[in-house]
């Protein structure tokens, strides 16, 4: 497969992106492949201008290193101004409705990424809004970084379908979203979680029905050896997300000394299998360091394939996903 070259079989079509699993196969990979060339005219000093003259509202209810800096230098990289905005300062956290805010904004700016809790808010803004949104993470989904975590894989394999792709740790939004987002594309799954802890069961239906239809399979188990077992990709999380912080004792007492990526994951995975982490992460718990500090980790690829995969997403949401 070459991204470069891909030819989409329909125009795209998406309004917004809530979750992976709105989104098409063609439609992923139309978005893949524009991340790939937006990258590739970064590295070239090339011109990427495509939204010159528009702004994009950032909205933070939870608080971020690279969902920022990502949106705010791909948005300048493509002409377009970020508009920070934090829930701390704007009216949404002080009580006003979702759709107020959604018709305020849409009369301002031209798209909204919103990075909270509730999956329900994003869909209220897209719901009462004009404007293009985009889920910059909420507790059920994470899909910016699943486009960012398929643009590394194709980068380092080639190719998508016929791999196996092991999640070792709590059933969150990473996991849904990798489960949505790699069953589209034909990627096995395998999720290892404890009891109490696995994904949800309709987000790993959607999964399974999405495997059925590209060639691919969806495995949820307690056993990360098993989930592990001949992976091309090995990924994992931390245990207690944002706003788990007082969970964070019962989810060691859970997950400690089993649910992590480690040499004994690496040995029964392929021989040139690769690590990814969305971060931030915490060495010694999720991931031993020789794992995630070694020759099988690719994380700051990973890091930095979020702001080109995330052009793509403006460049197709709020213009005509052409860069000059």
């Amino acid at each position: 497969m070459n991204l470069m070259n891909y030819q989409a079989k329909f125009p795209f079509a998406q309004r917004h992106l809530l979750t992976l699993q709105d989104w098409s196969e063609d439609e992923i990979l139309q978005c893949l492949a524009l991340g790939v060339k937006l990258k590739a005219m970064q590295k070239d000093r090339r011109r990427q201008i495509c939204l010159e003259g528009k702004t994009l509202a950032m909205i933070f209810a939870k608080s971020s290193t690279r969902t920022r800096v990502s949106f705010e230098v791909g948005a300048t990289q493509l002409g377009a101004t970020a508009l920070f905005l934090s829930t701390a300062d704007i009216q949404l956290g002080r009580g006003e409705p979702i759709s107020d805010t959604a018709q305020v904004l849409s009369r301002m700016v031209d798209g909204i990424m919103i990075r909270t809790f509730k999956q329900s808010d994003l869909e209220a803004l897209a719901k009462y809004g004009s404007i293009p949104i985009i889920n910059g993470l909420t507790d059920e989904f994470h899909p910016c970084q699943v486009l960012a975590d398929l643009m590394t894989i194709y980068e380092k394999k080639g190719t998508f379908r016929g791999l196996k792709l092991a999640f070792v740790g709590d059933g969150n939004n990473m996991a849904h979203s990798l489960m949505i987002g790699c069953s589209k594309l034909g990627i096995d799954v395998a999720v290892a979680s404890p009891d109490g802890y696995k994904p949800n069961p309709t987000y790993t239906a959607w999964a399974v029905a999405n495997a059925a239809g590209h060639g691919s399979k969806v495995t949820v188990c307690s056993d990360p050896l098993e989930a592990c077992a001949g992976a091309d990709v090995l990924y994992t999380d931390v245990w207690a997300s944002m706003g788990q912080e007082d969970e964070a004792a019962k989810r060691r007492e859970a997950f400690g000394g089993v649910y992590q990526i480690n040499a004994a994951c690496l040995s029964v995975a392929k021989p040139d299998a690769i690590f990814l982490h969305c971060l931030p992460a915490h060495r010694g718990e999720e991931v031993t360091a020789e794992v995630i500090d070694g020759p099988h980790s690719v994380i700051f690829d990973e890091a930095e394939n979020r702001l080109h995969a995330q052009k793509a997403v403006m460049a197709l949401l709020m213009g005509d996903g052409k860069a000059e």
